[in-house]
């Protein structure tokens, strides 16, 4: 077979391939007032998947997670809530144990925005 597709449209590497600096970002918080919580919670699914009700698993470069925990900061009273994010590179998170229901983080390129 002839490498004319090759030579018309060569592999070109990606400096910064879309996707190749995910991190898992695991999302907890308390948050007092239920109009913030329906709020924080709404920030989380752009952004993840919910595993339990106030804990949220996020597979996001470093952009994405910035650009999380900046909303997320616009919707808290720092005065009454807490909210923590924990990194996990990929070989921590292949690493994390589960029982009972899998969750969707698994496919972590729907995540990606």
């Amino acid at each position: 077979m002839a490498d004319w597709w090759n030579d018309l449209m060569p592999e070109i590497k990606h400096a910064k391939p879309p996707g190749a600096q995910l991190m898992l970002r695991i999302i907890a918080y308390d948050i007092s007032d239920p109009r913030r919580l329906r709020r924080v919670a709404n920030v989380c699914l752009d952004f993840g998947v919910r595993i339990q009700k106030s804990v949220f698993e996020c597979w996001l470069d470093q952009d994405r997670f910035e650009e999380l925990w900046r909303r997320l900061g616009l919707a808290l009273n720092l005065d009454e809530d807490f909210i923590v994010a924990y990194e996990l590179d990929e070989k921590a998170a292949r690493k994390r144990l589960t029982h009972g229901r899998r969750t969707l983080t698994e496919k972590r390129a729907a995540y990606v925005f």
